[in-house]
């Protein structure tokens, strides 16, 4: 006999779930409007790190460097439109040829919006913000960065390995930074078969501005950066 008891059902209020209800027109709303908003700026590069870094930081005036070699060389640059590295992302592409695209998060603590955006999208939802940083990326640079930075490699790295989305390079900048994450997945992830020797090469590590450029392109030399048939179905599929 089975004296095991159960847990009531969980009764919500009737006006949570009539809040609910019209929350997803909100989201519907977001996803409209970023997408209206976004569709000008291809190609893209989104770039990921950390708001805690300082303007004085070497990893501050690298990524500047970055993105103004990526936005002199046509790409629009995609950060999160905060402080730290995304300033410092947003600054390079301001001075450069190219849209710096500024993708902004609503937060309890409100995040300090930067300056250095030429196109400014506000989000309430990290999911739809997620989904914009792929939707419209040719390629991801992740500078070093936290919790939120490895949040965005992560679900990148997964997209692409489900085929859910099409192969765009992901590079990662900072050889030492990123050294300790890397051979863990190589030697307990891949050597206890959690991934496939295939994924490691999902993975660029590379240091120097005007290689990552070269990366980027040298990805793209034999097809170009328009999105074929099945990636755009792809997309929408996201």
């Amino acid at each position: 006999m089975n004296n095991q008891s159960k847990l009531p059902p969980v009764q919500l209020p009737e006006h949570w779930n009539s809040k609910e209800a019209w929350r997803v027109f909100g989201i519907m709303s977001e996803f409209v409007s970023a997408i209206d908003r976004l569709n000008v700026i291809q190609p893209a590069v989104s770039i990921f790190g950390s708001a805690r870094t300082p303007s004085e930081h070497p990893y501050y005036k690298l990524t500047e460097h970055i993105t103004r070699l990526l936005s002199d060389a046509g790409f629009s640059v995609i950060s999160g439109g905060g402080p730290g590295i995304m300033e410092a992302a947003n600054k390079g592409a301001f001075y450069g040829k190219s849209p710096s695209v500024g993708l902004n998060i609503q937060l309890p603590h409100e995040q300090n919006i930067n300056p250095y955006q030429n196109i400014s999208q506000s989000f309430q939802h990290f999911f739809a913000r997620k989904v914009m940083f792929v939707k419209f990326a040719s390629a991801y640079v992740v500078m070093p960065g936290g919790f939120g930075t490895l949040d965005e490699l992560m679900e990148a790295l997964t997209l692409v390995q489900t085929g859910k989305i099409r192969r765009i390079p992901i590079i990662l900048v900072g050889s030492d930074f990123w050294r300790g994450m890397v051979d863990w997945i190589q030697h307990t992830l891949l050597s206890e078969g959690m991934i496939g020797e295939d994924d490691m090469s999902l993975i660029q590590v590379i240091d120097e501005p005007e290689a990552v450029v070269s990366a980027i392109f040298k990805h793209y030399e034999t097809r170009g950066f328009e999105l074929s048939d099945a990636e755009r179905e792809m997309q929408l599929n996201l």
